[in-house]
């Protein structure tokens, strides 16, 4: 018995070794295919469905009718939602630009400065994902409310109460405080992988450490500057929680209005179409900055 459980180890082995190594068609298949089929269950199928019932008839009482029609995009593209759509692009860009001056001195002292507490400022900067977005929201309505904590810190100092809830400035200060990390951390990793003999013979050349870092760290953490203006833009786009909860009515963002569509109005197909064009929106801006990748735009080098 023993020679045979040998000689099956060792074509089990072999088996293994062949898959895990890739090195034929097959066994790459057969690797890929689990993510392949994750893929196509949760996002492709999904994806297909949503922008296939933009193209269908409202019926009585919110009921699908398969009739194919373009008036769910029609009436998605009319210009009175194009307020909405601007208010959601300077929210975005806003909250992007304040996530890139707060995050870039941020991923600079975690790449250059932190020395052994890295890791913990890095868990520290991960706290506001071990959070429910809930309760953090609630958090930040205690602090901004007529009644909360900002407003009894400036009653304490003699000066009258500010209404900070309902307005631009606390829908922006949420975003920023749930999108920060999605800026620190593609910028911590760009700087982390810059050597460090660059900036040292930046250095011995006699720049100073301004110069230094604009001719040589700048330069070479572009692309994370890149992806992390991209991964915090993006969801910004289809954040509704902040403008739901911080915000009021002259607040609202394309994600209310399409959370509206789907939870209030009971309008499938019109939040279908206008889904299907945020993403096309979106799905651009990523193709854009896959181009400028092509090109060498944001290369990481010399």
């Amino acid at each position: 018995m023993e020679p045979d459980l040998v000689r099956r180890q060792g074509a089990l082995d072999r088996g293994l070794s062949w898959l895990i190594r890739g090195q034929r068609p097959s066994a790459s298949h057969i690797l890929l295919a689990p993510a392949t089929l994750w893929l196509l269950a949760f996002l492709i199928l999904p994806v297909a469905s949503l922008l296939s019932l933009g193209f269908t008839h409202r019926g009585p009482y919110g009921a699908f009718e398969w009739v194919f029609t373009w008036d769910n995009f029609r009436r998605a593209l009319d210009l009175k939602y194009l307020p909405i759509l601007i208010r959601t692009v300077c929210y975005s860009g806003a909250t992007t630009a304040l996530c890139l001056v707060l995050g870039y001195p941020l991923a600079y002292f975690l790449s250059f400065q932190a020395g052994k507490r890295r890791d913990l400022y890095l868990a520290l900067l991960m706290i506001p994902f071990w959070t429910s977005w809930l309760v953090a929201i609630y958090s930040w309505i205690i602090i901004l409310g007529r009644e909360g904590l900002l407003n009894g810190l400036l009653r304490a100092l003699g000066l009258p109460p500010i209404a900070f809830l309902g307005t631009s400035f606390s829908v922006i200060l949420g975003l920023v405080y749930f999108y920060l990390p999605f800026m620190v951390l593609p910028l911590y990793a760009s700087l982390e992988k810059i050597p460090r003999s660059y900036v040292e013979a930046a250095h011995d050349l006699g720049a100073g450490n301004v110069e230094a870092f604009l001719k040589v760290t700048l330069p070479l953490s572009l692309p994370g500057v890149l992806a992390g203006c991209i991964l915090t833009f993006i969801p910004c786009m289809g954040d509704f929680l902040c403008a739901d909860f911080l915000g009021s009515p002259r607040t609202y963002l394309v994600g209310n209005l399409i959370q509206n569509q789907f939870l209030m109005a009971q309008d499938w197909q019109f939040g279908s179409a206008l889904t299907s064009l945020l993403l096309v929106f979106l799905i651009t801006g990523l193709y854009a900055r896959h181009r400028f990748e092509e090109q060498g735009l944001f290369e990481e080098s010399e």
